[in-house]
């Protein structure tokens, strides 16, 4: 008896548990229909380049300011 019982409780944690049942739904609802908005592609080829933009301005200063910090040790 005791043991059907923790049978049936196990059972129950499982299926509350088991994350298969609650992302099912979730993947139902994000479907989407095949078709492709430019608008976003071309919008995130924009954020990219800005941020390769970004990441290539900081380099470069950091490498101006390395160049100019050498020179002035080297000054002394």
């Amino acid at each position: 008896m005791l043991f059907n019982k923790l049978m049936i409780t196990e059972k129950n944690i499982q299926v509350e548990l088991n994350p298969s049942t609650l992302t099912t739904s979730k993947l139902n609802e994000d479907k989407h229909s095949g078709r492709v908005d430019i608008n976003h592609l071309i919008a995130r080829v924009r954020k990219e380049k800005s941020d390769e933009n970004r990441s290539t301005l900081i380099f470069l200063s950091l490498l101006a300011s390395l160049i100019v910090i050498v020179g002035i040790i080297l000054s002394f």
